[in-house]
């Protein structure tokens, strides 16, 4: 990865589209057994909760665990009639013994989804060694009632992240056996976008004062997880003084210097982020996307910001749509949320998610060495 120089911006973008289906190759064999457990940070306050009900970040960890460990079957929604997997792990295992220290990733989940529906990537990271940590974003997390805020103050994601870095590196359990010298983090959809904020994009407020000025403008569209999202923030830009503030901070930095290297799948966002600053960044960077992504368009948000960040990797999937990269539906899933569950035909989910943890695990062990 290089830095950029005054006056002279060398652009090393490198642009592969690849195969959907999965070469014995792709398939990284384990290395260890995978735990699971679940985490509790509590920041320090004045914190942004974003309008959420709860103050506190929980977060899912996936880690390696001992040889003795018994993984099984992870879900994700109602016990008896669960909507999607979350990876194979043992709950509650011992973690491995060797070796002393683990790189650690964090991992933020995409609008309106979970950290379990990251589990295909945070189980497979675990096995290739790291501790991998998923955080519920306040507001913005199916745990609980979405808020405005925590639909629109994107950048206050990052945060989240370094405080789930900080309470890791504390963690009685966990804290001794995570190299604090080998962080990194991933990301998917807006969790994607808060990769690149965490690695030093900064954002741009104006798309707020386009929307208040012409909410039905064609770049104030909501999303399907909040479809009233415009007319939410158009309120409170009018009635809410603390919201109208916040939305102002879009511009600060967000990077955290702990975070060695990102992998943003799906981004999106992407031209809410100020060029300069993604010229700016100086970590290594690989975007994995689909051509056929109809929420986050790879022209405008993974292409864009390849295109802008210095020595980025652009994978690109040949007909896998963005919801390719949540969590496997079940029989059940593919029923109640067939836009978020059924793909396109001739995409795999399942291999899919092979090849991307197979590109996310060489990404992080050659640069979390």
């Amino acid at each position: 990865m290089m830095n950029v120089k005054a006056g002279a911006l060398l652009l090393a973008v490198f642009v592969v589209a690849v195969s959907g289906r999965v070469a014995a190759a792709d398939a990284v064999r384990p290395a260890y057994k995978v735990g699971v457990t679940q985490r509790r940070f509590v920041p320090p306050e004045p914190y942004d909760w974003r309008g959420a009900r709860t103050h506190a970040l929980f977060a899912t960890v996936w880690y390696p665990a001992a040889p003795a460990a018994r993984e099984t079957q992870q879900w994700i929604g109602p016990p008896r009639a669960p909507l999607a997997r979350a990876g194979r792990a043992a709950p509650e295992a011992d973690l491995a013994a060797a070796p002393r220290e683990f790189p650690l990733v964090v991992i933020s989940h995409g609008t309106g989804g979970s950290a379990l529906a990251l589990g295909w990537l945070g189980t497979r990271l675990a096995s290739q060694g790291l501790v991998a940590v998923a955080v519920n974003h306040p507001g913005n997390t199916a745990l609980e009632p979405y808020t405005a805020q925590g639909f629109t103050l994107w950048w206050l994601r990052a945060r989240d992240l370094s405080v789930a870095i900080d309470g890791m590196l504390a963690d009685p359990q966990f804290g001794s056996r995570i190299d604090p010298h080998r962080i990194g983090a991933a990301g998917f959809s807006l969790g994607g976008y808060t990769m690149i904020e965490i690695a030093g994009g900064r954002s741009s407020a104006r798309l707020f004062d386009s929307c208040e000025r012409a909410p039905h403008g064609r770049s104030c569209i909501a999303p399907p997880e909040f479809p009233n999202l415009i007319d939410k923030v158009v309120t409170l830009l009018k009635t809410d003084p603390a919201y109208r503030v916040a939305t102002r901070d879009a511009g600060a930095s967000y990077r955290d210097p702990r975070v060695r290297a990102v992998f943003a799948i799906a981004p999106a966002l992407g031209t809410v982020l100020v060029p300069d600053s993604l010229a700016r960044i100086s970590i290594p960077v690989q975007i994995v996307a689909g051509s056929a992504d109809a929420i986050a368009p790879v022209t405008v948000n993974a292409k864009y910001i390849a295109a802008h960040v210095p020595g980025s990797r652009l994978v690109i999937f040949p007909g896998a749509g963005h919801y390719a990269f949540f969590a496997s539906c079940t029989a059940q899933g593919k029923k109640a949320e067939p836009e978020i569950c059924v793909d396109r035909a001739g995409i795999d989910r399942d291999q899919l998610h092979v090849r991307t943890a197979a590109l996310a695990s060489a990404f992080f062990s050659r640069y979390l060495n």
